[in-house]
């Protein structure tokens, strides 16, 4: 049982795995966690990066058997904190929606949209009725450390922006690729949400971290990009990803007293 305190925690910061990205960690050791909402997505695993205990799940599944809409995002996020991690960083492949993003481009965007339907998206189902904010939805510190650490190793990368999230598994169309572009949003995809608004109600931190793979469908004055281009960038994205996170989970303090850690505060009626 993890205490208030953190006492007893089984890893302190987690990490959930996208497309192509089912392996992390190294001399791990394996966690089956029960959770009120059924399995995760796979057996968490836990290791060691300088110090730091880190917990690992693809989110997919070990052999990419999920897909977006059948994801158990609660028990995924559930088993993080039952853990005792604190903050999360989710990587997901994303598509451009903006001609200027670079193939091969990290955003770690401070807004999202849901496009999703269907998806159990709260564990705050009643009797008491809980309101979370999502004003701000990502956490600011992991958002700052992601950002300054992808900047020292050459990493290009966007601070902020806007993540629209749609239900999958199909892709866009060309009008609707159009309308979320002409809205200003950044980067598209098809899991992080969820994903990150059930971490602020559980209170813990999450960033999310958006590596172009392509421009979407309705993007004007893009090139197409052929299954080779995308699979090139995708296997660089990884590596590069890989990269980051092992320079910047080092940075990770403990959880501020910040929104994050607040989310709770004046959030039930």
């Amino acid at each position: 049982m993890v205490g208030a305190d953190g006492s007893g925690a089984i890893a302190e910061i987690g990490v959930f795995g996208g497309s192509g990205f089912t392996s992390f960690l190294t001399d791990v050791e394996e966690h089956v966690v029960e959770t009120p909402y059924g399995e995760p997505s796979a057996p968490l695993v836990v290791g060691e990066i300088e110090g730091r205990r880190v917990a690992f799940l693809p989110r997919h599944g070990r052999s990419h058997e999920l897909p977006p809409a059948q994801i158990n995002y609660r028990a995924n996020v559930w088993a993080m904190k039952q853990l005792g991690v604190r903050r999360i960083i989710g990587p997901t492949a994303s598509g451009a929606l903006q001609p200027e993003l670079q193939l091969g481009e990290f955003v770690v965007p401070d807004q999202f949209v849901d496009r999703t339907s269907g998806r159990e998206d709260t564990f705050y189902e009643g009797p008491e009725t809980t309101h979370v904010s999502a004003a701000d939805p990502y956490c600011a510190d992991l958002r700052r450390i992601l950002v300054e650490t992808a900047g020292e190793i050459g990493i290009p990368v966007r601070d902020g922006g806007t993540i629209v999230v749609v239900q999958g598994p199909r892709f866009s169309t060309r009008a609707e690729s159009r309308w979320f572009q002409d809205a200003g949003w950044d980067v598209i995809n098809m899991t992080a949400y969820p994903e990150g608004y059930l971490a602020r109600e559980l209170e813990l931190c999450y960033a999310n971290i958006s590596m172009v793979t392509d421009h979407d469908v309705g993007v004007v004055g893009t090139e197409p990009v052929s299954h080779e281009d995308v699979v090139r960038v995708f296997t660089s994205n990884n590596e590069r990803l890989r990269e980051l996170l092992f320079r910047a989970i080092p940075k990770i303090g403990a959880q501020p007293d910040d929104g994050c850690a607040s989310a709770l505060r004046g959030a039930r009626v």
